[in-house]
């Protein structure tokens, strides 16, 4: 317990003393990880809505893919991201290896079926006959789409939530395409082993506490959101 209450004071030190590394580590945690999120999105929520609402030939397979993607393990996507980013693999020739890009595109990997499942879900679980009904008072299909979205808008927000913590808490594929390099790529998870490693308890307890202060905040602003649209029932007394 000693060891512990150190690593939160090492925490608030390092925090509230403005400490430039950690600060540099932290910021770069989110643009890597943010930046990943967003891009999931962008992928990952017009898949998982095409998954549910059209039928087309290998839909089932895609399915099972996206399905087996969203527990797929991330030292994996690291492994496989390193072989092709690698100078003598397939794309050598861009030299992204060890670079925040390379995280961001095995983050992106690692997030986006996991957007593209809780998106699909979130759709199918809209009443079948929605759709009817809005197509039936004269909605165009962007009409009829944009209405499906606000009507799923709460379970979107968790598969933003759920994308952002996949990426943010990772440390495999990070550690592997990153490098873990100082003042480069290094982000909260990888410095955390690096000083577990090295048996600074305290410092890793500490940058674990900023990380998980750091995902918190950011699940709290996307919670209050969400919250805040959610219907309000009548109190039952």
């Amino acid at each position: 317990m000693e060891l512990i209450w150190h690593g939160v004071l090492k925490a608030a030190e390092l925090v509230f003393g403005l400490d430039g590394e950690v600060w540099s580590i932290t910021w770069r945690s989110l643009q890597i990880s943010g930046c990943a999120t967003f891009i999931s999105l962008l992928i990952g929520m017009p898949l998982g809505i095409a998954l549910a609402l059209a039928r087309f030939p290998g839909r089932g397979t895609t399915v099972a893919l996206i399905n087996t993607g969203m527990g797929l393990p991330p030292v994996v996507v690291g492994l496989f991201i390193s072989i092709f980013l690698w100078r003598s693999g397939p794309l050598g020739f861009l030299e992204l290896i060890y670079t925040p890009t390379a995280m961001v595109i095995a983050q992106v990997i690692i997030a986006f079926p996991i957007v593209a499942g809780l998106t699909m879900a979130s759709f199918q679980a809209l009443d079948p006959k929605l759709a009817l009904q809005l197509l039936g008072i004269g909605a165009s299909k962007p009409q009829l789409l944009w209405l499906l979205v606000r009507e799923a808008k709460l379970p979107l927000l968790a598969a933003v939530m759920a994308g952002f913590g996949g990426v943010i808490s990772e440390v495999g594929a990070s550690m592997m395409v990153g490098g873990n390099i100082r003042n480069q790529t290094r982000v909260l998870t990888t410095a955390t082993v690096l000083e577990t490693g090295k048996g600074n308890f305290e410092i890793a307890i500490a940058l674990g506490l900023i990380l998980l202060g750091l995902t918190f905040a950011i699940n709290l602003l996307l919670t209050r959101i969400q919250q805040r649209e959610q219907l309000r029932w009548p109190r039952l007394s």
